[in-house]
């Protein structure tokens, strides 16, 4: 009885497998549907395959329990179970998965490359559903990359592996089970059997990549073999928590270590993603931190106005994604040892090698959950993070997209009441555990609303150590810097305020670099300089005196060195402007003092109500001024001559070993520096450069360990904002003058051909190098106008994006219409050419045997040359002999950005001298008409007139303009170009006084004809000129009646062809 018994049970258990794993699957049509989704699979789940995941996945799913039906879990995973970049990491072994190409990656880099890896959940299929799991597809891409990331799921037939320097990428499908576990706290299991192409090693167990570091490898078509024997087990905590947040896995070959497939297990490490649902429910642990709340670490009840309002989740959640910058241990003194220690976070390489300053370490906040309330005048919130250092040596775009948990992460939750404004959480260090083990930093954050010269945060805050027996780091503080443009996304409800300490000092400085002068007085009666401007109001002409009054601009030092220096790219944000701090918006800014009362500006002020308070932060970028990273500024402003007075504050808590030694220190800061910055007048350029200036000077003694050299730059040329909106009328003004002066040309050209249509006689008396000499300066516009006009529209997309866009587009439509007038013009000179070169060709057959009489141009093209390669090689010599460089050197153009165009000298002359043979276009003419002792008019006065007025033109309107409004890049001139040496002042004088030389001698050698200018042109009893011959005396254009009757050469039937012609 008992055997049939026992027998039962396990006929019973093994037919309840088979149904479940084979034909036993159910197919509930009132099941739970995830909206959008079909009930179909996408994919294919054949019996081999459920019988594979069955046989592998057994251990799993045997301690998996029951889905019930109405569980909408096992239909959002697709949502909810993704991640992206998290790590991997495979054990040491013989059998690496990939190889890496570190060919191009510099020996002395200190940047290790990362072993990311992301997981997408491809399909659920409802059609194979039992009581305890689903089947689903998947997509793991991972990778070893040293500046890439794999945020991105692979597109439907993309390589599944691919390889070059510094980037691998490995993309596996797979097919499996999904259930869920009460084993560690609840658990969501993945099972998955995968498919892809791996990379083949080599025999050679020590050097399996050979292929790799071999150059003539094809990194296209990498050795691969086909493997389906993957299996990947992914662990999810069923709720993410504090302690139940981060996702593991093992990915390992289901191969013998013998198959060359085989591969070394790889462990899998990430956390929650932005889709996942947290449970807030520590609250013991976080009660062990923040008990008794608010934690008393200075902030509180300070000096400091703190943000307590009802958007504090908005505010935090819009840091997300942003660097903290990390504060050195500055008051700390105790051992170097303890001092440089980074909080609760590990210490590399790098980060030691800083020395407890902690330069370029950054500190993130991300994924970041907040829940926040309200209740009776009170706000309450629920906040969790996680808190990612990075160092000077990893990519900071990379690392803030990293979700794998480590040694440089810390987990944290915590509350936030608006009693206090402050956010007190405790912080889980790594991994973590269920038990909260790890948690034993304390982290206390808060949104200031009060600025000053001493603070400029708009988050602080600190990590503090929870351990009572030793102290295992001294408080780590960070903070955020305010930058103006960013004010609005964080307070857009509140009102931040600045307090301006600093004025006095600041009235001192002013009083010591403006004494009363004769300068002075001429300065502030000519000149205009920025100032306020009639507006809607008060703020809004606030508003556009303080854009006006920022710097984004390229320096270099005042005066010039001889020798070149690297280039300084400053910053200078302007953080307040009387009682307007940051920019205008209506809904941030509105107030009493605003009122909406439209602002007039007054006829007469007096000398204090032009001053006005300010406050800035000038950053230098690049290594040439790294002491001076950033400097705190605050003073006054005064628009009469266009001058800052400023007390700087720069931070030296990196130096924090000689601070003990300096005893004038406010709260870190070094504030013993006086700026001034004098800024270029709005007008009259022309009088005084458009360039800032700006002088920064320590007044410490000499032997103060904090004295530094005054430093003194100036900007390359700026520009305000209604100069910026000048462009585009100036381009406008250009494009329609460049219009005009095209259609002036094409007519010039249309009535030579109508000339020569009626005086055939001289045709061939026309210059084919000259024409050819305007046929290379049309072209020439054509080939690099086009690209021009594509590079305008990118280098302008930003400028002009706050213009109207209406004006930008008809600038689009005149550039084209220039382009289009050109090509006319281009297309009539070939017609011209051609007409002349026909003309040439019937004289030569109407006189096969004296082929002397028929203009050639041979002579003249290489006269010409000659002299326009001598004044190539001048213009390059006066050129070096300027610049006092050699004529091969790189010259450089910046753009408005900073940014260098460069390129040889001798192109761009050379491109110069191109315009300038095409203003002398009569020359060849000239020569022409001399060696053939002409006695006739080829050209028509109209045309070679008209095309000498039309290549002056630039050079008089460059010549009477204002100097250029934009002097940051040369494309940005439709008209002329007033960088090239052939439009300077002097060029504008010089190159039409000798186009119109050449124009007055084509019209005296028309008008008298040669011999009459060999008889007139003597010095004293020798001709100038030889007397004329016959070796170019005209041939009749037309036949003879000798050539009608025999038809000689064809003449005839040639010539009637010819009037078919024209």
């Amino acid at each position: 009885m008992k055997i049939s018994c026992v027998g039962t049970l396990v006929f019973t258990a093994h037919l309840f497998l088979a149904l479940e794993f084979t034909g036993g699957y159910w197919v509930d049509r009132d099941a739970v549907v995830v909206e959008g989704e079909s009930s179909s699979s996408a994919f294919a789940y054949s019996n081999d395959l459920i019988n594979e995941v069955k046989k592998e996945c057994a251990a799993t799913l045997k301690s998996a329990s029951e889905l019930r039906i109405e569980d909408s879990r096992a239909f959002s995973i697709k949502e909810e179970l993704f991640f992206v970049n998290g790590d991997w990491e495979q054990d040491m072994g013989d059998s690496p998965i990939l190889p890496f190409d570190d060919s191009e990656l510099p020996s002395n880099s200190s940047r290790a490359p990362l072993h990311l890896v992301s997981f997408w959940i491809t399909d659920v299929d409802r059609s194979h559903r039992s009581r305890k799991s689903v089947f689903v597809s998947g997509l793991l891409t991972m990778g070893i990359t040293v500046n890439g990331m794999f945020s991105e799921k692979p597109y439907e037939g993309s390589h599944q592996f691919e390889i070059w320097p510094d980037h691998t990428r490995l993309s596996i499908s797979f097919q499996g089970v999904y259930s869920e576990s009460n084993q560690n706290g609840g658990e969501r299991v993945l099972c998955l059997l995968g498919n892809t192409m791996l990379p083949s090693r080599e025999s050679d167990d020590s050097n399996p990549w050979q292929w790799v570091k071999n150059s003539n490898y094809n990194k296209n078509q990498p050795p691969l073999l086909q493997d389906d024997r993957i299996l990947l087990v992914l662990r999810y905590p069923r709720t993410f928590s504090l302690t139940h947040r981060v996702i593991q896995g093992r990915m390992m070959s289901l191969n013998p270590k013998s198959n060359a497939k085989h591969f070394d297990e790889v462990h899998i490490a990430s956390q929650l993603g932005k889709a996942a649902h947290y449970e807030f429910g520590s609250e013991k642990i976080v009660a062990k931190s923040c008990n008794p709340y608010p934690y008393q670490d200075g902030f509180v009840n300070g000096s400091i106005e703190i943000y307590k309002g009802t958007g504090f989740c908005r505010i935090l959640e819009e840091s997300g994604g942003q660097a903290f910058t990390i504060v050195p241990n500055w008051r700390c003194n105790s051992t170097d040892d303890f001092c440089s220690r980074l909080g609760p976070f590990a210490v590399d390489k790098e980060i030691r090698a800083s020395d407890g300053s902690f330069k370029g370490v950054k500190l993130y906040m991300q994924d970041i959950k907040c829940k926040q309330t309200s209740a009776q005048g009170m706000s309450s919130a629920r906040v969790a993070a996680v808190f990612r250092a990075v160092s000077p040596a990893e990519n900071q775009y990379t690392a803030e997209r990293r979700s794998g948990p480590s040694n440089m992460t810390l987990a944290a939750e915590g509350i936030w009441k608006s009693s206090s404004g402050q956010l007190c959480m405790v912080g889980c260090i790594g991994f973590g555990d269920s038990v909260g083990s790890e948690c034993k930093s304390r982290i206390c954050l808060y949104i200031p609303t009060s600025f000053s010269i001493k603070q400029r945060s708009i988050v602080l805050g600190s990590f503090f150590s929870l351990k009572t027996d030793k102290i295992s780091f001294f408080p780590l503080a960070f903070e955020k810097l305010v930058q103006p443009t960013e004010l609005w996304n964080y307070f857009k409800t509140a009102n931040p305020y600045y307090s301006y300490s600093k004025i006095d000092l600041a009235g001192v400085i002013l009083e010591k670099n403006e004494p009363f002068s004769f300068r002075s007085v001429i300065k502030k009666s000519l000149l205009q300089f920025p100032k306020l401007e009639d507006a809607e109001s008060y703020l809004v002409s606030l508003s556009g005196l303080s854009e006006d009054l920022t710097l984004h601009a390229s320096a270099h030092p005042d005066p010039f060195p001889k020798s070149r220096s690297p280039r300084v790219d400053l910053q200078m944000e302007i953080l307040s402007l009387g009682p307007l701090f940051g920019r205008y918006w209506s809904s941030q800014n509105s107030s009493s003092m605003e009122d909406k009362v439209p602002y007039r500006t007054k006829a007469v002020y007096t000398e204090r109500q032009l001053l006005l308070n300010v406050s800035a932060q000038l950053s230098f970028l690049g290594k040439a001024y790294s002491n001076f990273s950033v400097i705190f500024l605050e003073g006054l402003y005064d628009p009469h001559v266009g001058k800052m007075y400023l007390v700087g504050c720069r931070d030296i808590r990196a130096s924090w070993e000689i601070l003990f030694e300096s005893m004038d220190l406010e709260a870190g800061l070094d504030c013993l520096i006086e700026v001034v910055i004098s800024y270029p007048p709005t007008a009259d350029r022309w009088l005084v450069d458009p360039t800032a200036k700006i002088s920064i000077s320590s007044q410490r003694n000499e032997d103060d360990p904090l004295h530094f050299d005054s430093i003194k730059l100036e900007t390359f040329p700026i520009m305000y904002r209604q100069q910026r909106e000048d462009i585009l009328s100036r381009r406008g003004i250009e494009g329609i003058l460049r219009v005009l002066t095209l259609s002036l040309a094409i007519s010039c050209i249309l009535s030579q051909l109508y000339y020569i249509k009626h005086n055939v006689d001289s045709v061939a008396y026309v210059s084919l190098v000259m024409l050819g000499v305007q046929a290379v300066g049309y072209s020439l516009t054509l080939i690099t106008g086009a690209e021009a006009v594509f590079k305008r529209a990118a280098s302008e997309s930003k400028e002009v994006s706050s213009f109207n866009l209406e004006r930008s587009q008809w600038i689009h439509v005149i550039d084209y219409t220039v382009k289009l007038l050109v090509m006319v013009s281009f297309l009539l000179t070939l017609r011209l050419l051609q007409k002349v070169w026909k003309s040439r060709i019937r004289l030569l057959m109407r006189a096969p045997l004296e082929p002397h009489r028929v203009p050639s141009d041979k002579k003249v093209l290489l006269t010409t040359l000659s002299i326009h390669l001598i004044g190539y090689l001048i213009v390059l010599l006066i050129h070096s002999g300027k610049t006092s460089q050699a004529s091969l050197q790189t010259q450089l153009y910046y753009d408005s950005a900073g940014n260098s165009d460069t390129s040889p000298v001798w192109e761009t002359k050379l491109e110069e001298y191109v315009g300038l043979a095409h203003d002398f276009f009569l020359l060849p003419q000239v020569i022409g008409n001399f060696l053939w002792q002409i006695d006739s008019h080829p050209l028509r006065k109209l045309y070679y007139v008209g095309i000498t007025i039309v290549r002056l033109l630039p050079h008089l309107y460059d010549y009477t303009r204002s100097p250029s409004p934009n002097p940051y890049f040369v494309d940005d001139y439709e008209f002329v170009n007033p960088n090239w040496d052939f439009y300077s002042k002097f060029g504008d004088v010089a190159i039409p006084s000798c186009a119109v030389l050449l124009a007055i001698v084509v019209y005296v050698q028309q008008r008298w004809g040669y011999e009459k200018l060999s008889q007139s042109l003597r010095l004293g009893q020798c001709k100038l000129l030889p007397s004329s011959s016959k070796a170019y005396e005209r041939l009749p254009s037309k036949p003879t009646e000798a050539e009608l009757v025999s038809g000689v050469n064809g003449n005839s039937r040639h010539d009637e062809e010819n009037d078919g012609e024209d």
